[in-house]
């Protein structure tokens, strides 16, 4: 029990402030380069999925930033890193250092910095920063989900403990609620299954309305209770989620692998995720 304590009073003064300041300064760096697509330098990766210069700007920006904890970091630009090397970490960050970037390239803005802390594979820390639009969001297991608004990308930010608890706003919003039910898909990872599940949906949901958004950014909105549900028919992975996932679930909502309805879980020897849906606090 006193572990845990000061685990959490460790996370709170310490490890979350480092985490909202590498994940700004990483924004900062991507926004850079969103402003001047000819560096934007895409390549694609082993999976065919594209690969910018700002994502591994981020990453780098990520790692320097957080070096100093000694905390081991599993990111999406690492994902070669053997099972063997990382399956019996007790702790280390999960970290996608630019989700989103078919989003970036088509330059619509929906793209985010996800920064998880996990411990035994259990996501206990995370912050997900929305640099183009100003929003961090962060939560820690057991103590809630919040929103920082305006939060400008800077090369030099310097949250500290009491700045972080001066400005957040708990999650979900008052302000978020709204008439109908808000279905959010990927705008650019949608399968006949995604349609599908819409449909069915749709069934006990008449006034069903379809958004269409890039990114982690829909865990936040679920979070918000901007929307309602999320559906997700094609490949993601565990920096995809580990972040957005403990923010909504501290705002009372739930992910679920679809359709059989499981916890996600992290560090596996496939990092890959199965489909999944996940609900705000209202429709869990």
């Amino acid at each position: 029990m006193m572990e845990d304590i000061q685990m959490d009073t460790q996370i709170k003064e310490h490890l979350l402030p480092q985490c909202i300041n590498a994940a700004i300064k990483a924004g900062a760096a991507i926004m850079k380069i969103y402003k001047n697509q000819d560096d934007y330098d895409i390549s694609l990766k082993s999976d065919k999925t594209p690969i910018t210069v700002a994502d591994r700007v981020s990453h780098n920006t990520i790692k320097e930033q957080l070096d100093p904890t000694r905390i081991p970091v599993l990111s999406e630009e690492g994902r070669t890193m053997l099972y063997d090397e990382r399956r019996n970490w007790e702790l280390f960050l999960l970290v996608d250092p630019l989700d989103g970037t078919v989003e970036f390239i088509k330059g619509n803005n929906e793209f985010t910095v996800n920064i998880a802390l996990l411990y035994n594979n259990q996501c206990m820390a995370s912050v997900l920063y929305v640099p183009y639009h100003h929003k961090m969001y962060l939560a820690m297991k057991g103590h809630g989900a919040y929103l920082i608004r305006n939060v400008e990308p800077t090369d030099n930010p310097t949250f500290n403990n009491e700045q972080v608890n001066e400005r957040i706003e708990r999650l979900p919003l008052a302000s978020s609620r709204h008439d109908g039910f808000r279905v959010a898909v990927s705008r650019s990872h949608q399968t006949p299954e995604t349609h599908q599940r819409i449909e069915e949906l749709r069934h006990t949901h008449p006034d069903l309305e379809v958004i269409e958004q890039g990114s982690s950014y829909k865990f936040c909105l679920l979070a918000e209770g901007t929307i309602d549900h999320y559906v997700r028919t094609t490949n993601t992975y565990e920096w995809d989620t580990a972040a957005g996932e403990l923010i909504l679930a501290e705002a009372g909502g739930v992910t679920e692998s679809y359709p059989d309805r499981k916890p996600l879980e992290y560090n596996k020897e496939n990092l890959q995720n199965p489909w999944f849906e996940a609900r705000s606090a209202q429709y869990r």
